[in-house]
């Protein structure tokens, strides 16, 4: 409902003589309700994102002008239709797996659409069928329980041969699917809240024995597409698609606090092939995206490499970790991808690639292009010793091969440390480009392009001057100085 306010009556009021007077005053009271007005927007603004973070506190409700929901296949349920209760109390687990088990039997027809309408629908852990899809209205918000009993365990990924935080089975995800085929998420960016406050309590304690499930995971699946929803607060990982093909994500929104979040990752591809993200805001307590392929002796086992990757037009934060990361469990290979048009602000580290001695596997022909930077401590990292592994088994002389990474149209400012690879004599980094680079430091230090074990080259003009142990060319690709110490180590951790 519009308020109207009736005319006031001030004006003829007031004697003539005193209009210098009233018009200060007028103009100062006139600040002093905006300002108020501001302040009453912002506290109810925080109150409303409070009440995601407390399980059953609605103390306001967004209203919303009903937006009918676009047909996208051929038979389309709502939730409500199998008794489900929007009141973010009622636990609506069984109405969920009763209607995607009813959209199981529509295959053959073209498969079916579940409608989830505005309101709070709190829910267990449920599965996916192939050719659905969940449709979340503008103010649908599904509830995660958060506590544990109701999460199932699973068994460990092939590729990790334990649980991530913990030996043996880890839980499932909120939203989960194996073995699909044609699977959409999407909405008027309705949301998907793993309320993982608790979660994160409970393992900064040390009182969970298994580890923490994603917010929604796609395992051996392919023709996945997820876009138009916001995605927050979710235990562990939030979006891990796992040896799938054909993955579209596109305009989401992926939420969680920048710290005392542990482990939030936005997108994790995993082993993943002929992926596509893009128009994407991501803002997370760990990586905003982490390319994986497997982790140490399982992950060679496994075998199944991320490649063919396509990530464009994000912004993106990560106070704790990096913006765009691979590795460092890669063991399966990671290969053929293409990072552009890409903001990371306010973060730790912009593009990271960490691997180790024992990962084994390969990162190869990597194109970083149109990248900026914005108030980072470091830009650019390539680590090596990243040395966390699953069990005692796994060979230390399996050595990681890093080539053909291509930094192209670098620029930001605010930046303490624009580069930082760190090779080693086991694992030298090979065939690295830079390319129009300029990036805007934060203090006037020598090494602030620190290089070690590092083979490649720079061409044209590059802000920073760049480490000495790479080739400078031209613009026109002619060599001007040759590197004579490509192995030479300027790397300083303490700056």
């Amino acid at each position: 409902m519009v308020e109207t306010a009736t005319t006031p009556t001030w004006r003829n009021q007031l004697p003539l003589h005193h209009h210098r007077r009233w018009i200060p005053t007028f103009f100062s009271t006139q600040k002093t309700l905006l300002a108020a007005l501001w302040i009453a927007f912002f506290f109810t603004l925080f109150m409303w994102q409070q009440r995601s973070a407390t399980p059953g506190f609605l103390f306001f409700r967004r209203n919303f002008v009903a937006r009918s929901f676009p047909k996208l296949r051929p038979v389309a349920f709502n939730l409500t239709d199998f008794g489900a209760v929007g009141d973010g109390v009622t636990v609506n687990t069984a109405a969920f797996e009763s209607a995607v088990m009813a959209i199981s039997k529509l295959g053959k027809k073209g498969g079916g659409q579940l409608n989830v309408p505005p309101g709070y629908w709190l829910t267990a852990p449920f599965n996916l069928t192939s050719h659905m899809t969940l449709f979340l209205a503008e103010g649908a918000e599904i509830l995660g329980l958060n506590d544990e009993k109701y999460w199932p365990l699973m068994p460990p990924l092939p590729s990790y041969g334990k649980g991530r935080e913990h030996p043996g089975p880890r839980y499932g995800s909120l939203i989960h699917g194996q073995n699909l085929k044609d699977v959409e998420i999407t909405g008027h960016n309705g949301t998907i809240n793993g309320q993982g406050q608790t979660w994160w309590k409970k393992y900064r304690q040390k009182l969970l024995n298994h580890t923490r499930g994603p917010l929604v995971q796609i395992m051996w699946s392919s023709d996945i597409l997820i876009h138009n929803i916001t995605l927050r607060d979710s235990p562990f990982w939030t979006l891990h698609p796992y040896d799938c093909k054909n993955v579209t994500i596109r305009n989401v929104t992926i939420l969680a606090p920048v710290f005392e979040a542990p482990n939030t990752d936005g997108i994790d591809p995993d082993s993943c092939e002929d992926m596509v993200i893009e128009d994407c805001y991501i803002s997370v307590g760990d990586d905003a995206i982490a390319i994986k392929s497997g982790w140490d002796q399982y992950g060679i086992a496994y075998g199944r490499p991320s490649k063919n990757i396509l990530i464009r037009n994000l912004v993106v934060r990560s106070m704790v970790s990096a913006g765009i990361s691979i590795g460092s469990e890669m063991s399966g290979g990671v290969s053929n991808v293409t990072v552009e048009n890409v903001l990371v602000w306010s973060s730790r580290r912009a593009v990271r690639i960490k691997t180790a001695p024992g990962r084994g596997g390969y990162v190869r022909d990597i194109t970083y292009r149109n990248v900026t930077f914005e108030n980072l401590r470091v830009g650019i990292v390539i680590k090596t010793d990243y040395n966390e592994h699953p069990d005692e088994g796994f060979d230390p002389k399996a050595a990681p091969i890093l080539e053909n990474i291509n930094y192209f149209s670098i620029h930001g400012e605010g930046v303490r440390v624009p580069v930082r690879i760190a090779g080693s004599e086991e694992i030298p980094v090979r065939k690295v480009t830079f390319r129009d680079m300029s990036v805007g430091i934060t203090y006037k230090k020598k090494h602030i392009f620190q290089c070690a074990y590092v083979e490649g080259r720079v061409i044209g003009t590059v802000f920073p001057a760049p480490c000495e142990n790479l080739d400078l060319y031209d613009e026109q690709g002619n060599l001007i100085r040759k590197s004579t110490s490509q192995n030479v180590s300027d790397i300083d951790y303490d700056f």
